[in-house]
């Protein structure tokens, strides 16, 4: 007896999220595998939040510190890209792969040659100050509008121009692995600036050690102005959600005056403030020249200006209850 086709049950279709104004930064601890786009989403999906971006790209291989920015906190957001930031890593020696990672596949072996602290520490010296890198081929480096990864995994030859960057910071945490015969390995503390590569820092370490190298783990650390994070994890954000519910959620994200701090501040009246909201200058004086946070006399975040070298102060990214009628709109969420 045969028994007739019955039709698959129909799928169960997630409820539509319901997008919501908010504004704040979310200090996430981006778990490993996920990329800094798909990070993003998955928290702002959990917020609900109407417009979200993220300051400065982690590679999925990479755990720790991704500031995202909701709301009218993206406006502050590229400011946040170039800041200083810190990592610690642990470098495979003696494998080079294409990706300058343990993801990538590998390009050649070689013997790691019997290694002192007092060379390592050489070649990490030579690595450090204000240095010229080449950047990994599988990066998001944009040319003709494309990022390189996709023309890197498509087959064609790129060729990555060397640029100069800032490594303030590169140090030997522990090399006992290396040193007991173990694990051919370093784990290394790095502090840069914008633009820096933590992956080609290590590609080149292994050179200057006659091995290469690649990042077998990194973690992002703090990301100025947030030197001492309190990071939350999905795991975290998503149990908070289901057991505590969303005005709880919401008192994770810090207020955006927190991501204001690394810019010099200009406090201005309710008048002054009032006059900038509708897009006029202020003659001032004010100091110092250049970008400002602007904040009005109780220290609320109004947005960032440029203060040109007369003094004068002119309004460039405000936020939206700056531009609001006199006396302000509080900021929602």
């Amino acid at each position: 007896m045969t028994t007739p086709n019955r039709p698959a049950p129909p799928r169960e279709r997630r409820p539509r999220t319901v997008f919501r104004r908010l504004d704040g930064i979310l200090l996430l601890d981006k778990p490993q595998g996920l990329s800094s786009n798909q990070a993003l989403q998955r928290v702002r999906h959990l917020f609900r939040a109407e417009k979200g971006g993220h300051t400065g790209s982690l590679d999925p291989l990479a755990t720790g510190l991704l500031p995202v920015c909701f709301g009218e906190a993206t406006k502050i957001a590229g400011g946040l890209l170039g800041a200083r930031k810190a990592y610690e890593t642990v470098a495979r020696l003696g494998i080079v792969t294409d990706t300058d990672d343990a993801e990538g596949q590998p390009l050649r072996e070689r013997p790691v040659p019997a290694l002192t602290i007092d060379a390592i520490d050489a070649a990490l010296k030579r690595l450090t100050g204000r240095i010229r890198q080449r950047p990994p081929i599988y990066s998001a480096l944009k040319r003709g509008g494309e990022p390189l990864y996709a023309k890197a995994r498509r087959g064609e030859a790129i060729e990555v121009e060397e640029r100069e960057v800032d490594v303030h910071a590169f140090d030997l945490l522990n090399a006992d692995d290396l040193l007991d015969r173990g694990e051919p390995q370093l784990r290394l503390h790095v502090e840069c600036g914008s633009g820096t590569y933590v992956r080609s820092l290590v590609r080149d370490l292994g050179e200057a050690l006659g091995c290469g190298a690649h990042v077998a783990e990194l973690r992002r650390l703090w990301v100025d102005p947030f030197r001492e994070p309190r990071m939350w994890t999905l795991d975290a954000l998503e149990n908070l959600l289901a057991q505590a519910g969303e005005r709880v959620l919401d008192a994770c994200l810090l207020p955006i005056e927190a991501g204001m701090a690394s810019w010099p501040q200009v406090r201005v009246s309710e008048a002054q403030a009032h006059r900038l909201g509708r897009g006029q200058g202020l003659r001032g004086p004010y100091k110092p020249a250049g970008q400002v946070a602007i904040v009005d006399e109780g220290g609320r975040g109004l947005g960032l200006g440029d203060v040109d070298a007369e003094g004068a102060l002119r309004p460039t990214r405000l936020f939206r209850w700056a531009a609001a009628t006199q006396g302000g709109e509080p900021p929602a969420g």
